[in-house]
């Protein structure tokens, strides 16, 4: 890493209050895909801090705390659904293991959504897996108390409507995206979504507060990893951006956009 480079991830960090600056390795947003728009990304509110102290209650009584190391899953694609895990700390991946053994990434999951859907209360196939990326901390809600609650609690019902909803917007712009976009295209909106998200301006650019290697964002955007490796390299060599051991400096989103990334 080059000494400007470490000079502005210094000073990017010291650009907000050291009681709110971000951890490098755990973004503070609620989810990681590749949709449009950036801002959908965030959920409206943590589903437990949605409710009233009474349900909040009510569903910590039935949960069961889940500690999960880094690489552990959570459950693996054509597990039957038990119930959901609601994310208190970590980070979770949950990806598609196609016929080919082709692992494609969904989206990367953080504190205040769950995971487990879409048949929340179980009985049905996983579609896909879920693994932790980093040390997790979750609640597990198992089905059948869960679909208990939520029939007797009209707010817990709401709030996990409301998640859902949030999920299925994800993933339907998802669909879109990588339906109607080119390999280019899914970069240049997953870096432009990392800076705008987790960005922190400094004097040579913008320090997206995230790690990922080359794998993850291949993963993310659809594509392999050499290619996305290439590209990086590319935009680098035109001083676009820096790259160094997960860490992205993006000079300016403008150059970016004329980039044609």
């Amino acid at each position: 890493m080059s000494a400007t480079f470490r000079q502005n991830e210094r000073a990017s960090a010291a650009a907000v209050p050291l009681s709110a600056a971000p951890d490098l390795t755990e973004p503070q947003a609620g989810a990681i895909m590749l949709i449009e728009g950036y801002q959908d990304l965030r959920p409206a509110s943590d589903l437990l801090q949605s409710l009233g102290e009474a349900e909040r209650a009510r569903l910590r009584s039935v949960g069961v705390s889940r500690v999960f190391e880094a690489g552990e899953a959570l459950w693996q694609q054509g597990d039957v659904h038990q119930g959901i895990y609601l994310i208190r700390s970590g980070r979770i991946r949950s990806f598609y293991i196609a016929p080919s053994a082709r692992e494609v990434t969904l989206a990367y999951w953080f504190a205040g959504n769950f995971v487990g859907g879409p048949d929340i209360f179980g009985g049905e196939p996983y579609q896909w897996s879920s693994s932790a990326v980093q040390r997790s901390e979750a609640l597990f809600l198992p089905g059948a108390a869960l679909r208990e609650a939520a029939s007797q609690s009209a707010p817990i019902a709401l709030a996990l409507l409301d998640a859902m909803a949030f999920k299925a917007r994800c993933y339907s712009a998802m669909a879109q995206m990588l339906g109607t976009r080119s390999a280019s295209e899914r970069l240049h909106q997953l870096l432009t979504f990392l800076a705008n998200v987790y960005g922190l301006k400094g004097p040579d650019g913008i320090l997206v507060a995230a790690s990922f290697n080359h794998s993850e964002l291949a993963s993310l955007i659809g594509s392999t990893r050499q290619w996305v490796t290439v590209r990086l390299a590319d935009l680098q060599r035109r001083g676009v951006l820096k790259y160094n051991r997960g860490m992205i400096l993006i000079r300016s989103l403008p150059a970016l956009t004329a980039a044609g990334c």
